[in-house]
Protein backbone atom coordinates (compact mmCIF):
# COMPACT_ATOMS: atom_id res chain seq x y z
CA UNK A 1 0.00 0.00 0.00
CA UNK A 2 2.64 2.33 1.22
CA UNK A 3 4.60 1.55 -2.13
CA UNK A 4 1.51 2.13 -4.22
CA UNK A 5 1.12 5.44 -2.88
CA UNK A 6 4.90 6.18 -3.01
CA UNK A 7 5.01 5.36 -6.52
CA UNK A 8 1.88 7.74 -7.88
CA UNK A 9 3.77 11.11 -5.32
CA UNK A 10 6.94 9.97 -7.50
CA UNK A 11 4.89 9.63 -10.95
CA UNK A 12 3.24 12.84 -10.42
CA UNK A 13 6.26 14.98 -9.31
CA UNK A 14 9.27 13.33 -11.77
CA UNK A 15 7.03 12.29 -14.49
CA UNK A 16 6.48 8.67 -15.96
CA UNK A 17 9.88 8.79 -18.23
CA UNK A 18 12.25 9.80 -15.35
CA UNK A 19 10.27 7.24 -13.23
CA UNK A 20 10.85 4.30 -15.24
CA UNK A 21 14.15 5.30 -15.69
CA UNK A 22 14.77 4.92 -11.97
CA UNK A 23 12.87 2.14 -10.99
CA UNK A 24 15.14 0.49 -13.75
CA UNK A 25 18.10 1.66 -12.31
CA UNK A 26 17.02 0.70 -8.62
CA UNK A 27 15.74 -2.84 -9.97
CA UNK A 28 19.46 -3.69 -11.35
CA UNK A 29 20.96 -2.02 -7.71
CA UNK A 30 18.51 -3.80 -5.42
CA UNK A 31 18.76 -7.41 -7.43
CA UNK A 32 22.78 -6.72 -7.75
CA UNK A 33 23.11 -5.98 -4.12
CA UNK A 34 20.55 -8.79 -2.61
CA UNK A 35 22.93 -11.70 -4.45
CA UNK A 36 26.24 -9.38 -3.47
CA UNK A 37 25.14 -9.52 0.73
CA UNK A 38 23.90 -12.94 0.84
CA UNK A 39 27.15 -13.92 -0.65
CA UNK A 40 29.18 -12.24 2.15
CA UNK A 41 26.93 -13.43 4.47
CA UNK A 42 26.52 -16.93 3.50
CA UNK A 43 29.68 -18.31 1.81
CA UNK A 44 27.75 -21.50 0.43
CA UNK A 45 25.43 -19.01 -1.52
CA UNK A 46 28.19 -17.30 -2.88
CA UNK A 47 29.84 -20.41 -3.81
CA UNK A 48 26.33 -21.48 -5.14
CA UNK A 49 26.04 -18.42 -7.40
CA UNK A 50 29.54 -19.03 -8.88
CA UNK A 51 28.85 -22.54 -9.89
CA UNK A 52 25.08 -21.23 -11.13
CA UNK A 53 27.32 -18.42 -12.88
CA UNK A 54 30.00 -21.09 -14.41
CA UNK A 55 26.76 -23.06 -15.88
CA UNK A 56 24.99 -19.63 -17.17
CA UNK A 57 28.48 -19.28 -19.12
CA UNK A 58 28.29 -22.38 -20.48
CA UNK A 59 24.92 -21.93 -21.43
CA UNK A 60 25.95 -18.93 -22.83
CA UNK A 61 28.74 -20.32 -25.28
CA UNK A 62 26.31 -22.97 -26.75
CA UNK A 63 23.59 -20.21 -27.80
CA UNK A 64 23.50 -19.77 -31.41
CA UNK A 65 24.23 -16.00 -31.41
CA UNK A 66 26.87 -13.52 -31.88
CA UNK A 67 30.28 -14.30 -30.44
CA UNK A 68 30.45 -10.78 -29.41
CA UNK A 69 27.72 -11.20 -27.14
CA UNK A 70 29.08 -14.20 -25.70
CA UNK A 71 32.37 -12.71 -25.19
CA UNK A 72 30.70 -9.51 -23.09
CA UNK A 73 28.58 -11.53 -21.22
CA UNK A 74 31.19 -13.74 -19.92
CA UNK A 75 33.56 -11.18 -19.24
CA UNK A 76 31.20 -9.67 -17.12
CA UNK A 77 30.01 -12.79 -15.30
CA UNK A 78 33.16 -14.55 -15.10
CA UNK A 79 34.87 -11.24 -13.15
CA UNK A 80 32.23 -10.18 -11.62
CA UNK A 81 30.23 -13.71 -10.32
CA UNK A 82 27.43 -12.11 -8.06
CA UNK A 83 26.70 -8.90 -9.69
CA UNK A 84 26.99 -10.38 -13.05
CA UNK A 85 24.90 -13.23 -12.35
CA UNK A 86 22.25 -11.19 -10.66
CA UNK A 87 22.25 -8.50 -14.23
CA UNK A 88 22.06 -11.19 -16.66
CA UNK A 89 19.37 -12.57 -15.06
CA UNK A 90 17.55 -9.69 -15.37
CA UNK A 91 18.75 -8.39 -18.83
CA UNK A 92 20.89 -10.99 -20.46
CA UNK A 93 18.20 -13.16 -21.64
CA UNK A 94 16.51 -12.80 -25.41
CA UNK A 95 13.29 -13.41 -23.90
CA UNK A 96 9.56 -12.25 -22.90
CA UNK A 97 7.68 -13.75 -20.33
CA UNK A 98 6.62 -16.89 -20.24
CA UNK A 99 2.94 -16.68 -20.91
CA UNK A 100 3.69 -14.28 -23.96
CA UNK A 101 6.32 -16.82 -25.61
CA UNK A 102 3.71 -19.16 -25.28
CA UNK A 103 1.34 -17.15 -27.11
CA UNK A 104 3.62 -16.26 -29.93
CA UNK A 105 4.36 -20.11 -30.17
CA UNK A 106 0.89 -21.06 -30.30
CA UNK A 107 -0.06 -18.35 -32.56
CA UNK A 108 2.42 -19.28 -35.51
CA UNK A 109 0.98 -22.57 -35.17
CA UNK A 110 -2.42 -21.48 -35.82
CA UNK A 111 -1.75 -19.00 -38.58
CA UNK A 112 0.55 -21.89 -40.71
CA UNK A 113 -0.76 -21.92 -44.28
CA UNK A 114 -2.33 -18.18 -43.81
CA UNK A 115 -0.09 -17.21 -46.36
CA UNK A 116 0.45 -19.63 -49.18
CA UNK A 117 3.02 -18.30 -52.42
CA UNK A 118 1.65 -18.48 -55.69
CA UNK A 119 3.25 -21.03 -57.40
CA UNK A 120 3.58 -18.29 -60.82
CA UNK A 121 5.26 -15.82 -58.92
CA UNK A 122 7.90 -18.78 -57.53
CA UNK A 123 8.33 -19.98 -61.01
CA UNK A 124 8.70 -16.46 -62.53
CA UNK A 125 11.84 -15.64 -59.94
CA UNK A 126 13.37 -18.59 -60.31
CA UNK A 127 13.84 -17.86 -64.22
CA UNK A 128 14.44 -14.31 -63.31
CA UNK A 129 17.56 -14.81 -61.60
CA UNK A 130 18.51 -17.76 -59.16
CA UNK A 131 20.62 -15.83 -56.97
CA UNK A 132 17.58 -13.33 -56.08
CA UNK A 133 15.68 -16.52 -55.90
CA UNK A 134 17.16 -17.82 -53.32
CA UNK A 135 16.95 -14.70 -51.06
CA UNK A 136 13.47 -14.78 -51.35
CA UNK A 137 13.36 -18.59 -51.14
CA UNK A 138 14.88 -18.33 -47.60
CA UNK A 139 12.43 -15.68 -46.62
CA UNK A 140 9.53 -18.12 -47.24
CA UNK A 141 11.25 -20.84 -45.56
CA UNK A 142 12.27 -19.15 -42.88
CA UNK A 143 10.14 -16.27 -42.15
CA UNK A 144 6.75 -17.75 -43.83
CA UNK A 145 6.45 -14.85 -46.32
CA UNK A 146 6.17 -15.56 -49.88
CA UNK A 147 7.34 -13.50 -52.55
CA UNK A 148 4.59 -11.60 -55.23
CA UNK A 149 4.50 -9.92 -58.52
CA UNK A 150 1.32 -7.97 -58.31
CA UNK A 151 2.23 -4.88 -55.98
CA UNK A 152 3.28 -1.38 -56.41
CA UNK A 153 5.80 0.03 -54.77
CA UNK A 154 6.69 3.90 -53.70
CA UNK A 155 9.70 4.60 -51.61
CA UNK A 156 9.96 8.17 -49.85
CA UNK A 157 12.95 9.87 -49.16
CA UNK A 158 11.70 11.94 -45.92
CA UNK A 159 9.08 10.94 -43.54
CA UNK A 160 7.22 14.42 -44.51
CA UNK A 161 6.48 12.62 -47.97
CA UNK A 162 4.94 9.58 -46.18
CA UNK A 163 3.02 11.44 -43.93
CA UNK A 164 1.01 13.41 -46.38
CA UNK A 165 0.31 10.08 -48.69
CA UNK A 166 -0.76 8.16 -45.16
CA UNK A 167 -2.98 10.93 -44.52
CA UNK A 168 -4.86 10.66 -47.74
CA UNK A 169 -4.55 6.87 -47.74
CA UNK A 170 -6.06 6.98 -44.28
CA UNK A 171 -8.80 9.30 -45.46
CA UNK A 172 -9.71 6.99 -48.12
CA UNK A 173 -10.07 3.76 -45.81
CA UNK A 174 -13.43 1.63 -45.91
CA UNK A 175 -13.17 -0.99 -43.89
CA UNK A 176 -9.95 -1.43 -41.81
CA UNK A 177 -6.92 0.11 -40.66
CA UNK A 178 -4.12 -1.66 -38.74
CA UNK A 179 -1.38 0.26 -36.88
CA UNK A 180 1.56 -0.95 -35.11
CA UNK A 181 4.26 1.19 -33.81
CA UNK A 182 6.90 1.76 -31.71
CA UNK A 183 6.51 5.57 -30.77
CA UNK A 184 3.63 7.62 -30.81
CA UNK A 185 4.37 11.17 -29.80
CA UNK A 186 1.20 13.96 -29.43
CA UNK A 187 1.77 16.60 -32.21
CA UNK A 188 0.51 17.69 -35.57
CA UNK A 189 1.27 13.86 -36.97
CA UNK A 190 -0.39 11.86 -34.37
CA UNK A 191 -3.28 14.76 -33.84
CA UNK A 192 -4.18 14.55 -37.41
CA UNK A 193 -4.11 10.58 -37.63
CA UNK A 194 -6.15 10.37 -34.09
CA UNK A 195 -8.92 12.44 -35.76
CA UNK A 196 -9.32 10.06 -38.93
CA UNK A 197 -9.04 7.30 -36.92
CA UNK A 198 -11.61 8.19 -34.27
CA UNK A 199 -13.80 9.21 -36.92
CA UNK A 200 -13.16 5.89 -38.98
CA UNK A 201 -14.13 3.86 -36.10
CA UNK A 202 -17.11 6.15 -35.52
CA UNK A 203 -17.65 5.10 -39.00
CA UNK A 204 -17.76 1.80 -38.49
CA UNK A 205 -14.47 0.63 -39.23
CA UNK A 206 -12.66 -2.02 -37.83
CA UNK A 207 -9.36 0.36 -36.34
CA UNK A 208 -6.45 -1.58 -34.29
CA UNK A 209 -3.88 -0.10 -32.78
CA UNK A 210 -0.73 -1.44 -30.92
CA UNK A 211 2.03 -0.23 -29.70
CA UNK A 212 5.22 -0.72 -27.72
CA UNK A 213 4.97 0.29 -23.96
CA UNK A 214 9.03 1.08 -23.62
CA UNK A 215 9.15 3.21 -26.72
CA UNK A 216 5.96 4.96 -25.56
CA UNK A 217 7.04 5.77 -22.31
CA UNK A 218 8.37 9.14 -22.92
CA UNK A 219 6.11 10.15 -24.96
CA UNK A 220 2.37 8.44 -23.84
CA UNK A 221 0.80 9.03 -20.55
CA UNK A 222 0.19 5.71 -18.76
CA UNK A 223 -2.74 2.99 -19.70
CA UNK A 224 -3.12 5.27 -22.96
CA UNK A 225 -4.99 2.82 -24.36
CA UNK A 226 -7.78 3.35 -22.41
CA UNK A 227 -8.52 6.90 -23.88
CA UNK A 228 -7.93 5.22 -27.47
CA UNK A 229 -10.61 2.64 -26.51
CA UNK A 230 -12.90 5.47 -25.27
CA UNK A 231 -12.43 6.94 -28.62
CA UNK A 232 -13.63 3.90 -30.32
CA UNK A 233 -10.48 2.44 -31.20
CA UNK A 234 -9.56 -1.22 -30.31
CA UNK A 235 -5.63 -0.71 -28.54
CA UNK A 236 -3.34 -2.92 -27.19
CA UNK A 237 0.09 -2.79 -25.55
CA UNK A 238 3.23 -4.93 -26.73
CA UNK A 239 4.76 -6.05 -23.35
CA UNK A 240 3.98 -3.53 -20.83
CA UNK A 241 6.51 -2.15 -18.36
CA UNK A 242 5.43 -2.87 -14.93
CA UNK A 243 7.50 -0.73 -12.52
CA UNK A 244 9.30 -2.35 -9.81
CA UNK A 245 8.26 -5.75 -10.50
CA UNK A 246 9.32 -5.75 -14.24
CA UNK A 247 12.19 -7.40 -15.02
CA UNK A 248 11.98 -8.50 -18.77
CA UNK A 249 12.97 -5.52 -20.68
CA UNK A 250 14.75 -6.72 -23.81
CA UNK A 251 12.91 -7.57 -26.28
CA UNK A 252 10.60 -5.06 -27.60
CA UNK A 253 8.07 -4.26 -30.54
CA UNK A 254 10.08 -2.34 -32.70
CA UNK A 255 7.98 -2.66 -36.26
CA UNK A 256 6.14 0.02 -38.04
CA UNK A 257 3.30 -1.23 -39.83
CA UNK A 258 0.00 0.36 -41.24
CA UNK A 259 -2.79 -1.57 -43.47
CA UNK A 260 -5.51 0.00 -45.14
CA UNK A 261 -8.56 -2.18 -45.90
CA UNK A 262 -5.70 -5.23 -46.73
CA UNK A 263 -4.27 -3.74 -50.02
CA UNK A 264 -2.72 -0.51 -48.89
CA UNK A 265 0.62 -1.00 -46.54
CA UNK A 266 3.23 1.38 -44.84
CA UNK A 267 6.26 0.52 -43.16
CA UNK A 268 10.01 1.52 -42.88
CA UNK A 269 12.31 3.43 -39.99
CA UNK A 270 8.69 6.30 -39.77
CA UNK A 271 7.28 6.44 -36.20
CA UNK A 272 4.29 8.39 -35.57
CA UNK A 273 6.33 11.72 -33.78
CA UNK A 274 6.79 15.17 -35.22
CA UNK A 275 10.28 14.68 -35.34
CA UNK A 276 10.51 12.16 -37.90
CA UNK A 277 8.06 14.41 -40.31
CA UNK A 278 10.24 17.37 -39.45
CA UNK A 279 7.71 19.33 -37.28
CA UNK A 280 9.79 19.13 -34.05
CA UNK A 281 13.60 20.05 -34.53
CA UNK A 282 15.75 17.91 -31.86
CA UNK A 283 18.74 16.66 -33.79
CA UNK A 284 19.24 18.95 -36.93
CA UNK A 285 17.21 17.45 -40.09
CA UNK A 286 15.41 13.96 -39.19
CA UNK A 287 16.50 12.09 -42.40
CA UNK A 288 14.47 9.30 -42.57
CA UNK A 289 12.75 6.76 -44.87
CA UNK A 290 9.58 4.67 -45.63
CA UNK A 291 7.69 2.86 -48.50
CA UNK A 292 4.30 2.26 -49.43
CA UNK A 293 2.87 -1.04 -51.15
CA UNK A 294 -0.45 -1.56 -53.17
CA UNK A 295 -0.78 -4.71 -54.01
CA UNK A 296 -0.82 -8.46 -53.10
CA UNK A 297 2.29 -8.13 -50.87
CA UNK A 298 0.50 -6.23 -48.62
CA UNK A 299 -1.42 -9.51 -46.88
CA UNK A 300 2.32 -10.21 -45.33
CA UNK A 301 1.59 -7.24 -42.95
CA UNK A 302 -1.67 -7.93 -42.76
CA UNK A 303 -0.91 -11.54 -41.10
CA UNK A 304 2.07 -10.28 -39.25
CA UNK A 305 -0.27 -7.57 -37.31
CA UNK A 306 -3.10 -10.27 -36.70
CA UNK A 307 -0.26 -12.81 -35.20
CA UNK A 308 0.99 -9.58 -32.80
CA UNK A 309 -2.69 -8.88 -32.09
CA UNK A 310 -3.67 -12.30 -30.98
CA UNK A 311 -0.69 -12.86 -29.19
CA UNK A 312 -0.93 -9.50 -27.01
CA UNK A 313 -4.54 -10.18 -26.34
CA UNK A 314 -4.42 -13.83 -26.35
CA UNK A 315 -7.23 -14.53 -28.91
CA UNK A 316 -6.91 -16.61 -31.85
CA UNK A 317 -10.43 -15.60 -33.47
CA UNK A 318 -8.55 -13.05 -35.94
CA UNK A 319 -6.32 -16.24 -37.25
CA UNK A 320 -9.24 -18.92 -37.60
CA UNK A 321 -9.29 -19.22 -41.59
CA UNK A 322 -13.18 -18.28 -42.00
CA UNK A 323 -12.08 -15.01 -40.36
CA UNK A 324 -8.96 -14.30 -42.17
CA UNK A 325 -10.63 -14.03 -45.33
CA UNK A 326 -12.38 -10.76 -44.56
CA UNK A 327 -9.21 -8.94 -44.34
CA UNK A 328 -7.26 -10.42 -47.60
CA UNK A 329 -6.16 -8.26 -50.26
CA UNK A 330 -8.44 -8.74 -52.95
CA UNK A 331 -11.67 -9.07 -50.87
CA UNK A 332 -12.03 -4.65 -50.79
CA UNK A 333 -9.96 -3.95 -54.35
CA UNK A 334 -12.05 -5.73 -57.34
CA UNK A 335 -9.47 -4.76 -59.98
CA UNK A 336 -6.14 -6.14 -61.05
CA UNK A 337 -2.97 -5.13 -59.05
CA UNK A 338 -0.15 -3.87 -60.83
CA UNK A 339 3.06 -5.37 -61.67
CA UNK A 340 6.09 -4.38 -60.13
CA UNK A 341 8.77 -6.56 -59.90
CA UNK A 342 8.53 -8.86 -57.05
CA UNK A 343 7.96 -7.64 -53.41
CA UNK A 344 8.41 -9.49 -50.23
CA UNK A 345 7.21 -8.52 -46.93
CA UNK A 346 8.89 -9.96 -43.61
CA UNK A 347 9.06 -10.04 -40.03
CA UNK A 348 11.43 -11.26 -37.72
CA UNK A 349 11.01 -12.45 -34.21
CA UNK A 350 13.49 -12.82 -31.29
CA UNK A 351 11.31 -15.71 -30.09
CA UNK A 352 13.17 -18.31 -32.41
CA UNK A 353 17.16 -19.24 -33.58
CA UNK A 354 16.14 -17.55 -36.92
CA UNK A 355 18.18 -13.88 -36.82
CA UNK A 356 16.09 -12.72 -40.57
CA UNK A 357 16.81 -8.90 -40.68
CA UNK A 358 20.93 -9.80 -40.11
CA UNK A 359 20.43 -12.67 -43.26
CA UNK A 360 18.77 -10.87 -44.92
CA UNK A 361 21.32 -7.78 -45.11
CA UNK A 362 24.17 -10.80 -45.63
CA UNK A 363 22.42 -12.28 -48.44
CA UNK A 364 22.14 -8.79 -50.05
CA UNK A 365 25.96 -7.92 -48.87
CA UNK A 366 27.39 -11.54 -49.89
CA UNK A 367 25.86 -11.51 -53.75
CA UNK A 368 26.36 -8.16 -54.42
CA UNK A 369 28.46 -7.72 -57.44
CA UNK A 370 28.86 -3.89 -58.34
CA UNK A 371 28.17 -2.34 -55.58
CA UNK A 372 25.91 -1.99 -51.84
CA UNK A 373 25.18 0.92 -50.71
CA UNK A 374 23.53 1.64 -47.08
CA UNK A 375 21.46 3.56 -45.14
CA UNK A 376 21.96 3.37 -40.96
CA UNK A 377 21.27 5.14 -37.96
CA UNK A 378 23.69 3.08 -35.73
CA UNK A 379 26.80 0.81 -36.70
CA UNK A 380 26.73 -1.58 -34.32
CA UNK A 381 28.10 -4.95 -35.97
CA UNK A 382 29.44 -8.69 -34.89
CA UNK A 383 32.05 -10.22 -36.44
CA UNK A 384 30.15 -11.97 -39.24
CA UNK A 385 28.57 -8.77 -40.48
CA UNK A 386 31.91 -6.80 -40.11
CA UNK A 387 33.50 -10.14 -42.57
CA UNK A 388 30.94 -9.76 -44.99
CA UNK A 389 31.15 -6.02 -45.51
CA UNK A 390 34.64 -5.96 -45.58
CA UNK A 391 34.98 -9.35 -48.02
CA UNK A 392 32.90 -7.68 -49.95
CA UNK A 393 34.93 -4.62 -50.51
CA UNK A 394 37.99 -6.27 -50.55
CA UNK A 395 36.78 -7.88 -53.49
CA UNK A 396 35.94 -4.96 -55.69
CA UNK A 397 32.28 -4.07 -54.44
CA UNK A 398 31.54 -0.37 -53.93
CA UNK A 399 30.47 -0.64 -50.08
CA UNK A 400 28.99 3.01 -49.19
CA UNK A 401 27.08 3.16 -45.43
CA UNK A 402 25.86 6.09 -44.79
CA UNK A 403 24.97 7.12 -40.71
CA UNK A 404 24.20 10.15 -38.84
CA UNK A 405 26.18 13.49 -38.52
CA UNK A 406 24.53 14.71 -35.30
CA UNK A 407 23.93 11.38 -32.91
CA UNK A 408 21.04 11.12 -31.04
CA UNK A 409 22.80 9.09 -27.97
CA UNK A 410 26.20 10.57 -28.04
CA UNK A 411 28.07 6.88 -26.85
CA UNK A 412 26.18 5.02 -29.39
CA UNK A 413 27.73 7.56 -32.15
CA UNK A 414 30.82 6.87 -30.13
CA UNK A 415 30.56 2.97 -30.46
CA UNK A 416 29.22 3.22 -34.23
CA UNK A 417 32.81 5.10 -35.11
CA UNK A 418 34.65 2.68 -33.44
CA UNK A 419 34.10 0.44 -36.10
CA UNK A 420 35.01 3.05 -38.80
CA UNK A 421 38.80 2.14 -39.01
CA UNK A 422 38.15 -1.49 -39.89
CA UNK A 423 35.61 -1.21 -42.30
CA UNK A 424 37.83 1.85 -44.40
CA UNK A 425 40.74 -0.16 -44.16
CA UNK A 426 38.98 -2.88 -46.31
CA UNK A 427 37.94 -0.07 -48.37
CA UNK A 428 34.30 0.46 -47.60
CA UNK A 429 33.55 4.06 -47.74
CA UNK A 430 31.73 5.72 -44.52
CA UNK A 431 29.43 9.17 -44.94
CA UNK A 432 28.12 10.89 -42.26
CA UNK A 433 25.10 12.75 -42.95
CA UNK A 434 25.78 16.50 -42.16
CA UNK A 435 22.47 17.92 -42.31
CA UNK A 436 21.24 16.19 -38.84
CA UNK A 437 20.58 12.74 -37.83
CA UNK A 438 19.57 9.92 -40.38
CA UNK A 439 17.36 7.32 -38.98
CA UNK A 440 16.58 4.88 -42.43
CA UNK A 441 17.00 1.37 -42.59
CA UNK A 442 17.73 0.90 -45.77
CA UNK A 443 19.97 -1.68 -48.62
CA UNK A 444 20.27 -1.05 -52.33
CA UNK A 445 22.53 -3.41 -54.50
CA UNK A 446 23.45 -3.66 -58.06
CA UNK A 447 20.49 -1.51 -59.03
CA UNK A 448 18.20 -4.64 -59.22
CA UNK A 449 17.17 -5.31 -54.83
CA UNK A 450 16.80 -3.42 -51.95
CA UNK A 451 15.56 -3.49 -48.43
CA UNK A 452 13.50 -0.80 -46.43
CA UNK A 453 12.24 -1.45 -42.96
CA UNK A 454 12.76 -1.12 -39.29
CA UNK A 455 15.96 -3.64 -38.93
CA UNK A 456 18.76 -1.11 -37.29
CA UNK A 457 22.85 -2.90 -37.42
CA UNK A 458 22.63 -3.17 -34.27
CA UNK A 459 22.77 -5.86 -31.55
CA UNK A 460 18.80 -5.41 -30.40
CA UNK A 461 17.71 -4.61 -33.40
CA UNK A 462 19.21 -7.87 -35.43
CA UNK A 463 18.39 -10.16 -32.50
CA UNK A 464 16.16 -8.91 -29.74
CA UNK A 465 13.19 -7.01 -31.64
CA UNK A 466 10.16 -7.24 -33.43
CA UNK A 467 11.14 -6.12 -36.65
CA UNK A 468 9.97 -6.28 -40.39
CA UNK A 469 11.02 -4.83 -43.63
CA UNK A 470 10.39 -5.69 -47.35
CA UNK A 471 12.48 -6.97 -49.72
CA UNK A 472 12.47 -6.33 -53.43
CA UNK A 473 13.96 -7.07 -56.71
CA UNK A 474 13.52 -5.31 -59.78
CA UNK A 475 10.40 -2.94 -58.22
CA UNK A 476 10.37 0.95 -58.77
CA UNK A 477 11.26 1.45 -55.38
CA UNK A 478 14.38 -0.42 -55.93
CA UNK A 479 15.82 2.34 -58.22
CA UNK A 480 14.16 5.33 -55.75
CA UNK A 481 16.07 4.33 -53.09
CA UNK A 482 19.30 4.34 -55.15
CA UNK A 483 18.81 7.87 -56.15
CA UNK A 484 17.86 8.51 -52.87
CA UNK A 485 21.53 7.43 -51.78
CA UNK A 486 23.34 9.12 -54.23
CA UNK A 487 21.50 12.38 -53.17
CA UNK A 488 22.16 12.11 -49.59
CA UNK A 489 25.98 10.61 -49.86
CA UNK A 490 26.00 14.32 -51.51
CA UNK A 491 24.92 15.78 -48.37
CA UNK A 492 27.67 13.87 -46.15
CA UNK A 493 31.04 13.94 -45.25
CA UNK A 494 33.14 11.48 -45.92
CA UNK A 495 35.44 9.70 -43.43
CA UNK A 496 38.92 9.13 -43.82
CA UNK A 497 41.10 6.41 -41.93
CA UNK A 498 43.55 9.62 -40.72
CA UNK A 499 40.31 11.06 -38.79
CA UNK A 500 39.75 7.88 -37.36
CA UNK A 501 43.45 6.82 -36.10
CA UNK A 502 44.15 11.01 -34.69
CA UNK A 503 41.12 10.74 -32.05
CA UNK A 504 42.41 11.42 -28.88
CA UNK A 505 43.38 8.67 -26.90
CA UNK A 506 40.53 9.00 -23.72
CA UNK A 507 38.07 8.74 -26.71
CA UNK A 508 39.63 5.65 -28.60
CA UNK A 509 39.72 4.12 -25.09
CA UNK A 510 35.90 4.79 -24.74
CA UNK A 511 35.14 3.53 -27.79
CA UNK A 512 36.99 0.32 -26.91
CA UNK A 513 35.12 -0.18 -23.49
CA UNK A 514 32.15 0.72 -25.47
CA UNK A 515 32.92 -2.16 -27.88
CA UNK A 516 33.44 -4.46 -25.10
CA UNK A 517 29.56 -4.02 -23.92
CA UNK A 518 27.98 -3.44 -27.42
CA UNK A 519 25.83 -6.28 -27.22
CA UNK A 520 24.19 -5.27 -23.71
CA UNK A 521 23.83 -1.36 -25.02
Amino acid sequence: MFLTRLYKILKKVLGRPFLVILSILLQILWFAAFITVLGFRYPYFAGVVRGLSLLIVLVILNRRVSSSYKLAWTLLILALPLVGFAIYLMFGNSRVAKKTREQFRAVRRMSEGARPEDPEDRAAIEEADPDAARQSRYLRDYADCPVYRSTETLYFPEGDDLYKVMIEELEKARHFIFMEYFIIDNGEMWGTILKILERKAHEGLDVRIIYDDVGCVGTLPAKFYKELRERGIKCEVFNPFRPIISVILNNRDHRKIMVIDGHTGFTGGINLADEYINRKQRFGHWKDTGIMLHGEAVWNFTVMFLQMWSAVTGTMDDLRMETLKKYHTDIWHAEAFEEDGFVQPYGDSPLDDETVGENVYLHIINNAQRYVHIFTPYLIIDEQMMTALCLAAKSGVDVRIVTPGIPDKRAIFQLSRSYYAQLIEAGVHIYEYMPGFLHAKCFVCDDEIATVGTVNLDFRSLYMHFECGVWMYRSSAVAQVREDLKNTIGLSKEINLEACISEKRIVRLLQSLLRLLAPML
